[in-house]
């Protein structure tokens, strides 16, 4: 704990809790990094290599994508060091809600990420009695389930549509790599289909494949649904590569949809992509990036691209006390209109002003934050 000290800064993090439980094993982080423009709210994940950095990192990331998306809320997240397959998962997940009580949903509110699904929000709604207490359960319970409707994805590809027009291309017809076939990047590739893009490689936690004419999404979506990550030894007509290949095969489009720090500098010296869209939180390092611009490669920053679910959290958020199931259709719409205006503003500042997306992305979102702390007297001239 005394290493995070050092990395507090003007924008937070406000609180580090964690808790731990003897009885189960569990072991837990929530962070609330700053809540200027609204309560903490973010994901929580489950896996066996969670850490407070790597918590408060991806905390952060939510304070800049709530702020970029203009949605009325506070960066946060949470993290349980347990794995998502053992059988003991919902103990542990009862036991990291019981010692999380004072903080949910008073200051912070659960959603989904890595290693939860929509049980578990019901699960956490259960354990506390309290549907307030997150967001994504089943929609048969009044939740939004986000993995369902696949909101990040479609937000993913709707922003390489616009990518690729910025980069001189029209995404239909063009080739696109994604890395991960999880909740986002299997609802990315279904929508990358219906804009006409040709998906041509894919992997999972066993592995990836390439099919350079394109690989039958139908039937990876159908995999996916039977056998989960196996689908890379079920599926026929494509070649089997290691996993971490798929970011470097020929293709106009790669989307990195799984795990964050998965593209240094030596993977980006071979990638040949023309855009980088990031799908998944903090995949990307700073000489990565540094490369990337200096190759004129378009880069949509993660916390501009994988802002769909986010965009939907107000009626999401409103629909935890409601007798009234929110309106799902629209929410598509709203996010499509929303994350093709922020792509293109962001790349069009970049532009304009010589720096990467990624900067021209951190300064609007800053500008927002700052805003609201100096309006209600959090900065330190107002002290």
């Amino acid at each position: 704990m005394a290493d995070e000290l050092t990395t507090i800064d003007e924008w937070g993090p406000e609180k580090i809790i964690c808790v731990s439980d003897t009885r189960t094993g569990m072991q837990g982080v929530l962070v609330i990094d700053n809540t200027a423009r609204g309560m903490a709210k973010g994901g929580t994940r489950m896996s066996p290599s969670v850490t407070v950095t790597e918590v408060r990192r991806l905390a952060r990331v939510m304070t800049w994508k709530w702020a970029i998306a203009d949605v009325y809320l506070g960066g946060a997240k949470a993290g349980i060091r347990a794995d998502p397959t053992a059988s003991n998962r919902t103990a542990v997940l009862r036991a990291w809600a019981r010692a999380m009580r004072k903080h949910i949903p008073s200051e912070y509110v659960l959603g989904l990420d890595m290693g939860l699904s929509e049980q578990d929000a019901a699960i956490v709604q259960d354990e506390l009695e309290d549907r307030g207490a997150a967001v994504g359960a089943p929609g048969f319970l009044g939740g939004v389930p986000y993995d369902d409707l696949g909101f990040t994805g479609f937000g993913v590809a709707e922003c390489a549509e616009v990518a690729a027009e910025h980069a001189g291309f029209a995404l239909a017809g063009s080739k696109v790599a994604i890395q991960g076939f999880g909740a986002v990047g299997h609802a990315a590739a279904k929508r990358i289909v219906e804009l006409g893009g040709i998906v041509t490689a894919i992997s999972t936690a066993d592995g990836a494949l390439h099919a350079p004419d394109g690989l039958d999404v139908d039937r990876l979506l159908e995999l996916r649904a039977s056998v989960g990550d196996a689908l890379v030894a079920e599926y026929e007509g494509a070649e089997r590569i290691p996993a971490g290949d798929e970011l470097l095969v020929d293709a106009d489009v790669v989307i990195p949809a799984a795990r964050q720090d998965v593209i240094d500098e030596r993977v980006a010296e071979r990638m040949k992509a023309k855009v980088i869209v990031e799908g998944a939180n903090l995949p990307t390092d700073e000489a990565a990036k540094a490369l990337f611009a200096r190759r004129g490669v378009v880069v949509v920053p993660d916390f501009v691209a994988n802002a769909g679910a986010v965009i939907s959290t107000g009626p999401a958020m409103d629909s935890r006390y409601s007798t009234l199931a929110p309106d799902t259709a629209s929410m598509y719409d709203t996010i499509s209109v929303k994350l093709r205006d922020n792509t293109r503003t962001v790349l069009e500042d970049a532009s304009r002003d010589g720096v990467t997306s990624h900067e021209a992305a951190l300064a609007l979102a800053q500008s927002r934050v700052r805003q609201a702390m100096d309006a209600k007297g959090r900065l330190p001239h107002a002290a």
